[in-house]
């Protein structure tokens, strides 16, 4: 990871799923507030001991690898609506009841859907915004607490093969 910018934001991505404060982390890590926040906003230069604080106050792990050149994967800015959602307690709760739902672990639940959240938001180009962060994670729920039988079509669409009939209106209401 040679670009802080690419660092701060998944500082912050981490730091907004724990739901966490600077302050917070910086006290849990034993470092400095404005040292932090440049560190997310993409400037300074961190060592790799003051980033291993970090990852443990934010209940992470530092991994260090060297990639061949070309080979990095890119990460995505976690927009600033995203970041207060993950501060708030109902984005807490219903990750945590997702994270059960699903027999995974709360804390790298919240995590990872943090980031699997920002990575929409650069899919679509657009920020949803609070409500719409709300609306989509009401559709998580949904989805993970009501499942909806799979059909036929999905089980063929799943085996590599063309549905017989795709599925109309009706059979995806049932």
């Amino acid at each position: 990871m040679a670009d802080p910018a690419e660092l701060g934001h998944q500082l912050r991505g981490l730091r907004a799923a724990a739901g966490r404060t600077v302050a917070s982390v910086a006290s849990d890590a034993g470092l400095s507030v404005p040292y932090i926040a440049n560190l997310e906003n993409g400037r300074g230069n961190p060592t790799v001991a003051a980033l291993d604080r970090l990852a443990a106050a934010l209940g992470a792990a530092l991994d260090v690898s060297l990639v061949p050149a070309g080979g990095e994967a890119s990460t995505t800015a976690t927009p600033p609506s995203l970041v207060r959602l993950g501060r708030s307690p109902r984005f807490q709760r219903e990750a945590a009841g997702l994270a059960a739902s699903l027999g995974a672990n709360p804390a790298e639940f919240s995590v990872r859907l943090i980031g699997a959240l920002a990575g929409l938001a650069d899919a679509l180009g657009v920020d949803p915004g609070e409500t719409g962060w709300g609306r989509l994670l009401d559709a998580l729920l949904l989805i993970v607490e009501h499942p909806v039988p799979a059909t036929r079509a999905d089980d063929q669409l799943r085996q590599g093969t063309e549905p017989d009939h795709p599925p109309d209106a009706q059979s995806r209401r049932r």
